[in-house]
Formats: structure tokens, C-alpha cells, sequence
């Protein structure tokens, strides 16, 4: 009888330890998913209370206005950790602002910046031509950043590392160009078999960023739900990571790295990958280019594919429908560009709007077209929806070392939308989830993946 109640003591404090490790009293895992007009940062709320912050978006009270609105909404009265993938204009634009905010507990990043004036200015880009390293996107920014985390913590993180997170389980996969390969996570390290016949591209179009590369990236995992993040990770270290072998196995949803953009999304990672859902951090022109959204769009398995914005780069044939969209020009505007001359497009960029490929399937059901997009803007925001803060950067705020941001690129030279929305993730440790569209209250709930994958 003393054997029987110690047994049902030992399972019952292990019941109440991985109720601690995946969850608390059933709360799910919430991210908001922020628009920054093309750039990145998305907030995390784990089921225990913590809170982690994924990049800062563009410098500038616009984009540090609606993160600040998003935590607001959240509940927080603290970051404990921010999450820097890498050190570009539109990821790291609010960093030192953002720390005048809100106490930050830990920075996280992948260490020494490969760009600015004190590294050589000449590196190869891998199996590419050389390419010259611009100096750091925003002005005095490593001076800055190291000042806010000598206040704080600061953690350098590797492949195979653990954000010490909790409520969930945050791997660190990708860090400093390096990738993880052994151990890999439970249900990888097995073949990949889209690697098979793969022929990588032979030019470094895209890829002429070099920190891109060096990108944090992460997998959160709370019980059956895997999500993956990987900032601006290029398709060279994507292969690097997922051929021959797979060390992560497959995700339920997966942000789209580099908005979306030629230099990421090559197949043998999406297609490895299998995600349920794809969402695409993109701006109306930056990101979403035409390639990399055709390789979601016929990966094994994906149900949907979510947008901060219409993409322009996309035009009818293969943008979301529109309740999948958080931020949608006006019809008049919309009729506009798609039936202007069509315009260029720059490297990473997309095809111009206005220029179907021939022989392009209809447009998905939903999908704006010419003077009638699939769903209006709402005339005033969602609740908990942020307002959109236009105008020039506040005082203080951080400075582009080069100037806005090149026109087309979106960043803050971008028209803004007013209001802005935000997309709404919430995770159950039995791998269901649910996404909320802000702008028009649509949302879509998604049932555990079968069969169930490996845990550890």
C-alpha cells in the first residue's frame, strides 16, 4: 500500500512538472504578429507568462508605437527577452528605444556584427562572387546596443542552444552562419528527401546583405506544436542545415525568412519543413516574391499561407484571399497599380505587379482584383488593434546610417496603413492552434497534426 501511494505521489508531481513545462492551467502560447511595414518583430507570451520579443522592426515611432501597442495588449510589464536575429535597419531599428520603453531583461543574438567599418570590407558571398559589406544599417548601433545590454543580460547563442524560456521549449537551431546538425530535434535527422535532385542557384542574387546570413534562428516548441523563425536566413545555410539530413523534422507553422524574398526559401527547406502554415512578415513591395511563394504554395501538406500585406510583387495570381491578409490597400488604389505600365523589380524583389506569367491559374478565391478587393478595409481598427503612428521618426529615435530606406523596399519611407493590424497566433500544447486576422475578425482554427510527431 506504501509502494501504490508513492507511485501515485511520483505521478503526480511528474503530471504537475510537465503541466509546468507546457503549459499553465491550459493558457496557450500567444504570438502577435506585429506589422512594421515589411520588417519584423513579433511578440511571444508563453503559457507561464514570459515574454520574448523577436526583432523591432524599422527605427521610428511609427513601428515602435505598435509594439509598444501589441505589448499593451498583451498584458507584459516586461520583455524578458529580445531576440535580435540579426543586425539590420528593419530588425534591430527600435532595439535601444524599445529599451527606454520597457525593461528588458536578456538581449539575445548571434554575437559580432560581419558588417561596419570594423571588419574588412570585402567578403565572398557563399558560392557567389565577392561583395562588398555595407557599413551598420543604424547609425552607432553596436555602441548603443552594447551599452543596453551591459545594463542588462546578454546572451550569445549557437546551434544547439536553449533560450532558458519557460513554459515552452526555445531551441536555437541557426546562429552565427553556423547550423545544428547533431542532436537533432525529436523526429529529425533523417533524410531529406527534397534535396534529391535539387539544383541550388548559381548566383548570389539577393544575397547581398552578408548579416542576413548570420541570422538567429529559432524553434519554439510547446508539446505537440513546433514554430519556426529564422529571421533573414539565406538559402545557402538553409541547404547547409536541411540537405543531406533533416535535424528538425517538420513545423505546424513557419515564418517566411526574409519576408518572403528570393534569398531565402529555397525547396529542400519549405518542402522539408512541411508546414501547415506559412506566415509572410512582407510589406506591399518588399518580400513575397513570385519563387519563393510558389514553393509554399506547393509544399506537402500546407493548408494556408497568412500576410501582413497584399503584395503587389504577387498581383492576383498568387496572393492569400483576402480574410488571410492583416493590411489591404483601398480598391482605387489597388485598381491603380495593377493596371499601371509594369515596373521593375530589384533582385529578391518580385516580378512587378501588372505582368502575369503565362498561362497563371486564377486567382484564389477571395483574392482582390482590379477595383474590388476580396475584404475592405475596416473603417476603424479591430479591438486590440493598434493605431498606426505616421510622421517623421520621434526625437531620440534611432537614424538610418544611410538615409529611409530605397523607395519600393518598403521600411519607413513606406506609406503607412492607418490603422494598422496585427495578425494573433494562440498554441495548445496538443499542437492545435488559431490564427486571428485583426483587421476583419476572421479566424481560422487548426487541428492537431496526425500522426502526432516524436517528443522528448
Amino acid at each position: 500500500m506504501k509502494r501504490l501511494a508513492t507511485a501515485l505521489l511520483a505521478t503526480v508531481v511528474l503530471g504537475a512538472a510537465l503541466a509546468a513545462a507546457q503549459g499553465n492551467g491550459g493558457k496557450p502560447l500567444q504570438v502577435w504578429v506585429i506589422d512594421v511595414e515589411g520588417g519584423k518583430a513579433a511578440l511571444y507570451v508563453t503559457p507561464t507568462g514570459q515574454s520574448l520579443l523577436i526583432d523591432t522592426g524599422f527605427p521610428g515611432a511609427r513601428d515602435l508605437d505598435r509594439i509598444m501597442a501589441a505589448i499593451a495588449d498583451s498584458g507584459i510589464t516586461r520583455l524578458d527577452y529580445l531576440i535580435a536575429t540579426h543586425y539590420h535597419v528593419d530588425h534591430v531599428g527600435n532595439v535601444l528605444e524599445l529599451a527606454k520603453r520597457i525593461p528588458v531583461g536578456t538581449f539575445v543574438d548571434h554575437g559580432p556584427t560581419v558588417e561596419g567599418p570594423a571588419v574588412p570590407q570585402v567578403a565572398a558571398a557563399p558560392g557567389g562572387p565577392p561583395i562588398t559589406k555595407p557599413a551598420e544599417q543604424v547609425r552607432d548601433f553596436q555602441a548603443g546596443y552594447a551599452e543596453a545590454y551591459g545594463k542588462a543580460k546578454h546572451l550569445v547563442v549557437k546551434p544547439g542552444d536553449r533560450v532558458p524560456i519557460t513554459g515552452i521549449d526555445w531551441r536555437i537551431v541557426t546562429a552565427a552562419g553556423k547550423v545544428l546538425k547533431t542532436p537533432p530535434l525529436p523526429g529529425g535527422g533523417k533524410p531529406n528527401p527534397a534535396c534529391t535532385g535539387f539544383t541550388p542557384m548559381t548566383t548570389a542574387e539577393g544575397l547581398n546583405d552578408p548579416d542576413d546570413a548570420q541570422s538567429v534562428g529559432s524553434v519554439a516548441i510547446l508539446g505537440q506544436f513546433r514554430l519556426l523563425d529564422f529571421g533573414d536566413m539565406w538559402r545557402t545555410v538553409e541547404l547547409e542545415l536541411m540537405c543531406p539530413t533533416n535535424p528538425i523534422g517538420t513545423v505546424d507553422l513557419m515564418f517566411a525568412s526574409s519576408h518572403g524574398a528570393i534569398a531565402s526559401g529555397s525547396l529542400p527547406f519549405v518542402h522539408g519543413l512541411q508546414p501547415r502554415v506559412v506566415v509572410e512578415q512582407n510589406g506591399t513591395r518588399k518580400g513575397a516574391a513570385v519563387d519563393p511563394m510558389k514553393t509554399v504554395r506547393s509544399s506537402p501538406g500546407l493548408e494556408d499561407v497568412w500576410q501582413m500585406h497584399w503584395s503587389y510583387n504577387l498581383g492576383t495570381e498568387l496572393n492569400s484571399a483576402g480574410v488571410f491578409i492583416a493590411n489591404i490597400d483601398d480598391p482605387a488604389t489597388i485598381a491603380a497599380i495593377l493596371t499601371a505600365p509594369p515596373r521593375g523589380a530589384g533582385p529578391g524583389r518580385g516580378q512587378g505587379a501588372g505582368t502575369p506569367p503565362a498561362g497563371a491559374a486564377p486567382p484564389p478565391a477571395g483574392a482582390p482584383a482590379a477595383g474590388a478587393p476580396a475584404t475592405p478595409p475596416a473603417a476603424t481598427p479591430a479591438p486590440g488593434a493598434p493605431p498606426a503612428a505616421g510622421g517623421p521618426p520621434a526625437p531620440g529615435t534611432q537614424a538610418l546610417a544611410g538615409g529611409p530606406a530605397p523607395a519600393g523596399r518598403g521600411g519607413n519611407n513606406a506609406a503607412a496603413h492607418t490603422p494598422a493590424y496585427w495578425l494573433k497566433i494562440a498554441a495548445q500544447p496538443d499542437g492545435s492552434f488559431t490564427i486571428t486576422n485583426t483587421r476583419n475578425g476572421y479566424s481560422k482554427a487548426y487541428a492537431p497534426r496526425t500522426p502526432a510527431r516524436p517528443t522528448q
